[in-house]
């Protein structure tokens, strides 16, 4: 098995008869899944999404692939391919298409209207071009087969890429339930197909490769749902990812089961459910759906509300709620179910929503104490299944921590791919097929490009080490007055603190050796405003680093007169 090392340079050029294959977002990580497929020139990208951020990341609302390496090739793009709608697939795209809105988008009906929507917030009006299962598509010298999976959300599909370097498999998410909800099942006979034609190139989801067996059926969390809307008294708060249709519907069914009425709440949420209802993916009996706004005048057992905020993000309408920052009200005997996974990452933040939720008297249900979500990635015993179908001449395991990515390689070893026929990569690593086998040849830039606010890319990792340190340690401000002809101080120096835990009065301590580092720079002719910054900084930061154990920020503003 080959894997990256750290003095891997820039990818030589590409052979004439190869496939070159960059993943920009994806592996080492759950999230920001993209990747670009070039050959003779062209280029195809499949997925283009998003990663959440973790703690320490502050103030950060998404995290982008770096679209570096492509920025100069745009018009080389000749489509983007989009396996689902789930936002670490589709959520890059707007960004992307800020950069050149003329890009084709080649996905599924509900993909495609999940997107529009979303690019219609943007204020882009994209070119779509709709595919279906079994569809053949020829896009740039790219052909292009869909592939019915089996997913989380409605209409995934995996696609199959044939160039004159051979084929590769991009599987997009996917598992194999048996019974879906849908009776749309991951199209093994196609994949069969595929692999007595020859797969040149796998790349397959790795995500749950670690869990031993099959996922089990969607359907079964159908009775764990009723059993819990059985014994509910009052209000059932249930938070779900804004896109999982198959889990939405079992909610709506055992709501009218019960008697219960439906409200959705968080623009997300509403705005996708209502496009699953049109498109005919969502069943919704009449009258069970409301408004959220006539909540108030329905009795508390019959009300349920579908909100957005399964994973603690802080500001989804279930966090808002258990920090009583929302205009609903978690109440005694109110029941909150979380319908999803952990994702890594989000532990924390989960529990803490969970136990802001217990606080108010809420009963909390969620996969650690009842089977209230099933996974929507192929197991172990799955992708085992999937290998010996496809006969796959490399694999290349993408969607997934360095965890998941090592234990989806070790499952293609033992189905008899070679060792080293296995790629494991990780982001900007670039692997070529030429001549029937797969290897690295060099690496390009895959960093994390932050969005806060507005700001797409503007804040680096130096701005996020400088706000973590304002977080945990606090900062204190220096100001100092002195004389521009001799450096003696004639103003301060004047301290102030926020956040380090160090009272004003306690910098008594720190002003003789402040002004005396200045003195002695003065006899040493040094008087220039930013040097004497620096000076101040070190003294001051030296006195709390010896006195409290800490390492604030340290602000000092030297001024001359």
């Amino acid at each position: 098995m080959s894997h990256p090392h750290p003095e891997l340079g820039a990818p030589p050029k590409l052979p004439k008869n190869g496939l070159r294959v960059t993943p920009l977002g994806g592996l080492g990580e759950i999230g920001r899944n993209m990747t670009v497929f070039e050959y003779n020139g062209r280029l195809l990208i499949v997925d283009c999404g998003v990663l959440f951020p973790e703690e320490e990341q502050p103030g950060i609302d998404l995290i982008l692939p770096d679209f570096t390496t492509i920025r100069d090739r745009l018009d080389d793009i000749d489509g983007i391919v989009l396996t689902h709608g789930h936002e670490d697939h589709i959520g890059g795209v707007p960004y992307l298409l800020r950069l050149k809105a003329d890009i084709p988008l080649i996905g599924s009906k509900l993909t495609l209207a999940l997107i529009e929507a979303k690019l219609q917030e943007h204020r882009i009006r994209p070119y779509t071009l709709e595919v279906t299962e079994g569809h053949r598509e020829r896009i740039g010298p790219f052909d292009c087969e869909f592939v019915a999976v089996n997913h989380s959300i409605p209409d995934a599909l995996a696609v199959a890429i044939r160039t004159p370097a051979g084929m590769a498999v991009h599987t997009g998410d996917f598992k194999m339930d048996q019974l879906p909800l849908d009776r749309r099942l991951t199209d093994l006979p196609t994949f069969a197909k595929l692999g007595e034609e020859g797969i040149d190139l796998l790349l397959a989801d790795s995500t749950n490769a670690e869990v031993p067996g099959f996922v089990p059926p969607e359907r079964d969390i159908s009775n764990v749902l009723r059993q819990v809307f059985g014994s509910a008294q009052k209000r059932i708060i249930v938070a779900s990812f804004a896109s999982h249709v198959h889990r939405i519907q079992q909610i709506l069914d055992a709501a009218h089961e019960h008697g219960r009425r439906v409200a959705f709440v968080g623009r997300s949420m509403v705005r996708n459910m209502g496009i699953a209802r049109d498109l005919g993916y969502l069943r919704v009996p009449a009258g069970l759906v409301v408004d959220v706004k006539t909540l108030d005048d329905l009795p508390e057992h019959e009300i349920v509300l579908v909100c957005t905020g399964s994973q603690g993000e802080p500001m989804a309408a279930l966090s808002r709620m258990a920090n009583r920052d929302h205009q609903i009200r978690i109440v005694q005997g109110d029941t909150v179910i979380l319908a999803s996974s952990l994702i890594p990452g989000n532990e924390n933040a989960v529990y803490r929503v969970i136990n802001g939720l217990t606080r108010w008297g809420a009963n909390v249900v969620h996969k650690g104490n009842a089977k209230v979500h099933v996974s929507g990635h192929a197991s172990a015993g799955e992708l085992l299944y999937f290998y010996n179908i496809c006969k796959p001449k490399n694999l290349m395991p993408v969607h997934g921590e360095w965890r998941h990515l090592r234990a989806n390689a070790e499952l293609g070893a033992l189905t008899g791919v070679p060792k080293d026929h296995i790629v494991i990569a990780e982001d900007g690593v670039v692997v070529d097929l030429v001549d029937g086998k797969a290897k690295i040849v060099g690496k390009v830039q895959a960093g994390y490009v932050y969005v806060d606010g507005l700001s797409v890319g503007d804040v680096t990792e130096t701005s996020l080490k400088d706000r973590r340190i304002l977080g945990d340690e606090g900062i204190i401000s220096v100001f100092v007055v002195v004389d521009s002809t001799t450096g003696k101080v004639v103003g301060g120096p004047h301290f102030h603190a926020r956040g380090s835990g160090i009272e004003d009065a306690a910098f008594a301590a720190v002003l003789p050796k402040v002004e005396e580092a200045i003195a002695r720079s003065a006899q040493d002719g040094v008087a220039e405003p930013h040097q004497l910054q620096q000076l101040v900084r070190r003294s001051v930061g030296k006195w709390v680093s010896d006195t409290y154990r800490r390492r604030p920020m340290i602000l000092p503003v030297v001024v001359e007169v």
